[in-house]
């Protein structure tokens, strides 16, 4: 089984996410994704697997947001998507994905749904 967690180390409940996933024998491939942010077309594919909007996956709380006025309502899907390409703090985390599908560690157990 394939599992990838799209990982912030400082966030304390995407460690504990990930901690969940190797308490089931897991090791996922870990992406730290403020380093590496995903694409475009990663980030589009996420949000399909999630079944959400764009700005349902955002931080809409972190300053960039309204800095890069993201809070505008007549952007439309890829310029919602561009604006967390170009600034991965708004991705809501962890975001884990296997098997097609993919979930918010939010709680953590949440991923166990898809495990």
């Amino acid at each position: 089984m394939s599992v990838k967690i799209y990982h912030n180390p400082r966030c304390s409940k995407s460690r504990q996410t990930l901690q969940l996933i190797q308490e089931q024998g897991i090791e996922p491939e870990i992406i730290e994704y403020l380093k590496t942010p995903p694409s475009a077309q990663e980030l589009d594919d996420i949000l399909k697997k999630l079944d959400m909007e764009p700005r349902e996956l955002m931080r809409r709380q972190e300053s960039e947001y309204k800095a890069n006025s993201l809070d505008d309502t007549s952007l439309d899907r890829q310029a919602l998507i561009k604006g967390m390409v170009n600034n991965p703090i708004l991705i809501e985390r962890p975001i884990v994905i296997t098997n097609g599908k993919a979930a918010i560690g939010r709680p953590p157990e949440a991923v166990l749904a898809i495990l």
